[in-house]
C-alpha cells in the first residue's frame, strides 16, 4: 500500500474534479464560438469561474484563467509592472520576501533585468520563517518610487502563514501595490481581496484537489494589468488563447469542493508530537510561527533527506526534501538558508504535507516507519 504524503507538491484529484472534467472533455466546442457548442464551453468557464471567485471572495469578472500558479505569478509581476509603465504610474520597486517561491523570485529577477529603472528588494524573515515587518516598513519609506510588494499567503516547504493584512497595511501607507500568492493557503485559512487588503491573488488547481495545468488570478477591479500572451481577447483580453476547458472545469469543480468541506483537516500537530517523541533532538522547521495545519517540515540531525526519502519511498510513503533535488542532488533550501538554519541541518530537512483525502492511519503508519528507519540510521551511526 502506498500512502501519499507530499500534498504540497500536488494533491489527488477530487472526484468531483474528475467528474467535472469527463462531462467538459465529452463537450466539443470553443468558448469563443458564438454557436450552440460554444456556449456550451462557455457555460463550463463562466460556472468555474464564479467557483474559483469564491476563494477570493470576489466577483467572477475579475477571475483569469492561466495554465498554473506559476504563469498566474508572471502575470501578475510583469503584467504589473508593464500596464504601470503604459499608465504614467511607473513601478520601480519589486519588495519579495527571502521565502517566496522560486516563480516569484525569478520572475521578478528577470522583470529587473528586462525593464530599466525597476529594483528587486529583498525582505528577510526572522528565524521563525514569518517576514520581518520592521524591515519592510523600512524597505518601503526608505525606498524610492512606487512599488509592488509580493507576498505569499503560506510557505510551501513550512507551512508558516504570512502576515499578509500587516504587510498590506504597511504597503497601503507607501502607494504600493501587494499581489500575494495564495497556491498553498486555500482552503487552509481565510482568504479574499478584501480580508488580506491585496490587489491580486494567484492560485492553483493541482494543490486543491483539481488538474495540473490550470490556476487563476484574481484581481482587484481598476488595478494594473497586462496581458503577457497576446493574440486573441481571451480571459477579457488579459491572457490570449484557446481555454482549456476541461482543466477549469476541474478547477472550479475542485474549488466548490473546498468551499462545503464540512470535516476538519486532519492536523500535522498529533504527527509532530508522535515524531518528536520518536526523536527527541528532531527539529521542526517554522515551529514557533503560524502554520497551517496540513505542513511538517522536520530534520532528523545527521540523518540526511536524501537517505530517508529513498527509505521511506521503499516503505511506501511519497514525501518530499525541505531542500530542492536536482539531477538525484539535494541543495540548500533557500527558504531554510533565510530562517537561518544551518546548512548541516538544512540537508536533513524533509517536508511532510496532508491532503484531502488523508487518513488518520495513514499518519500514524508514517510515524512508525519514520520511527524505524531514524533509529536504524542512530544505530548505524552509534556504531561507526
Amino acid at each position: 500500500m502506498r500512502v501519499y504524503l507530499d500534498n504540497n507538491a500536488t494533491a489527488p484529484l477530487r472526484p468531483e474534479a474528475k467528474t467535472a472534467m469527463l462531462a467538459a472533455l465529452d463537450m466539443c466546442g470553443n468558448a469563443s464560438s458564438v454557436h450552440a457548442e460554444g456556449r456550451a464551453a462557455r457555460a463550463f468557464l463562466d460556472a468555474a469561474r464564479k467557483q474559483v471567485a469564491q476563494l477570493a471572495a470576489a466577483s467572477a469578472d475579475n477571475v483569469i484563467f492561466t495554465s498554473g500558479g506559476t504563469e498566474a505569478n508572471a502575470l501578475v509581476i510583469n503584467g504589473a509592472v508593464q500596464a504601470a509603465s503604459e499608465a504614467g504610474q511607473r513601478i520601480t520597486r519589486l519588495v519579495v520576501s527571502a521565502v517566496e517561491h522560486d516563480s516569484v523570485l525569478a520572475t521578478a529577477a528577470r522583470c529587473e533585468q528586462l525593464h530599466a529603472g525597476v529594483k528587486v528588494v529583498v525582505c528577510p524573515v526572522v528565524s521563525s520563517g514569518s517576514l520581518n515587518l520592521a524591515e519592510l516598513r523600512r524597505l518601503l519609506m526608505e525606498g524610492k518610487g512606487r512599488a509592488l510588494v509580493s507576498l505569499q499567503a503560506v510557505n510551501n516547504e513550512t507551512g508558516v502563514i504570512q502576515p499578509v493584512q500587516a504587510a498590506a497595511s504597511l504597503a497601503r501607507e507607501s502607494g504600493a501595490l501587494v499581489h500575494c500568492d495564495a497556491v498553498q493557503a486555500a482552503g487552509k485559512i481565510p482568504l479574499g481581496l478584501d480580508l488580506l487588503g491585496v490587489d491580486y491573488l494567484t492560485f492553483s488547481a493541482h494543490k486543491i484537489g483539481g488538474p495540473q495545468g490550470a490556476g487563476a488570478v484574481v484581481k482587484r477591479q481598476g488595478v494594473p494589468l497586462a496581458s503577457q500572451i497576446i493574440g486573441g481577447q481571451q480571459e477579457f483580453g488579459y491572457r490570449a488563447g484557446t481555454q482549456n476547458v476541461a482543466a477549469i472545469a476541474g478547477f472550479g469543480a475542485a474549488a466548490a469542493a473546498l468551499k462545503s468541506a464540512t470535516s476538519a483537516h486532519i492536523s500535522s500537530k498529533s504527527l509532530e508530537s508522535r515524531l518528536k517523541s520518536l526523536c527527541p533532538e528532531a527539529v521542526i522547521l517554522g515551529e514557533n510561527a503560524d502554520r497551517v495545519g496540513n505542513t511538517t517540515c522536520i530534520a532528523a540531525p545527521n540523518i540526511t533527506a536524501e537517505t530517508l526519502l529513498i527509505a521511506l519511498d521503499l516503505d511506501g510513503f511519497a514525501v518530499s526534501a525541505g531542500a530542492a533535488c536536482t539531477s538525484g542532488r539535494i541543495t540548500r533550501s533557500h527558504v531554510l538558508a533565510a530562517m537561518g538554519c544551518e546548512p548541516a541541518l538544512a540537508a536533513c530537512a524533509i517536508r511532510i504535507s496532508l491532503g484531502w483525502q488523508t487518513q488518520s492511519s495513514e499518519i500514524q503508519a508514517f510515524a512508525d516507519a519514520w520511527g524505524r528507519i531514524v533509529n536504524r540510521a542512530r544505530a548505524r551511526t552509534a556504531a561507526a
